[in-house]
């Protein structure tokens, strides 16, 4: 049976592996059941994305993933700016354990896009950053990256340029690549599209008859004559 904790960490892997997206909604019941546990321990983890930021809570409508808005993503990733570099800024030089596991988390990032599976390679570019602030021993600032979280290739072969950066002992720099890497990827949050609150309401009122015309006469049963279309 798992633990509150490890429920909110299941939750926060799946929004990473962008399998639950922002604005989805946290049923307490589905949850339990999904996990075989009582109502309150998914209260519980729900509680401690709440304190995160992670999740939102409606009196009325129940729990759903946060769903930021364009100032707040930019705000966070001004936030993991500040808190990335610096991370680099401080370091002297990586130790061999931690380069190597740098590079196995990289290995498994191309095996993923080579792969396909999409939901893991977003989880490991997610993660990549959570990863090197664990690896420099810095468990709070992994889990602050972890909650503060382009095209799949380009932001991999980023992350490697950066360990090779940390592998030569290039601080200066790894810490150069490191903001650049953030910022093209700030920059590639959609300002332009609003989401249209309507979609899935509009696509399900579409005029029946149309869609059924646009299929063509072959494909029509018998039964269903130009009388029963017009």
């Amino acid at each position: 049976m798992p633990t509150s904790p490890e429920i909110a960490q299941r939750i926060v892997e799946a929004i990473l592996a962008e399998k639950l997206a922002p604005g989805s909604r946290l049923g307490e019941q589905p949850l339990a059941d999904l996990f075989k546990v009582s109502r309150t321990l998914v209260r519980e983890a729900l509680m401690r994305l709440a304190a995160r930021g992670i999740v939102t809570v409606n009196a009325r409508r129940g729990w759903f993933v946060l769903e930021p808005s364009v100032t707040e993503a930019r705000e966070a990733f001004e936030a993991r700016q500040v808190i990335e570099t610096g991370l680099l800024r401080q370091l002297k030089s990586l130790p061999p354990e931690s380069l190597k596991r740098l590079r196995g988390h990289i290995f498994r990032e191309k095996q993923a896009i080579k792969s396909g599976d999409v939901g893991n390679r977003s989880y490991l570019l997610g993660d990549f950053h959570v990863c090197l602030a664990e690896t420099l021993g810095n468990s709070l600032l992994a889990d602050t990256l972890r909650d503060l979280t382009h095209q799949a290739e380009q932001s991999c072969r980023e992350h490697e340029d950066i360990v090779a950066a940390l592998a030569k002992g290039d601080m200066a720099r790894a810490e150069r690549l490191m903001r650049a890497h953030i910022g093209a990827v700030e920059a590639g949050i959609d300002v332009s599209a609003t989401p249209d609150p309507l979609e899935k309401l509009r696509e399900a009122l579409q005029p029946v008859a149309a869609n059924v015309k646009s299929l063509g006469r072959k494909r029509l049963p018998k039964s269903m004559t130009q009388e029963t279309l017009s």
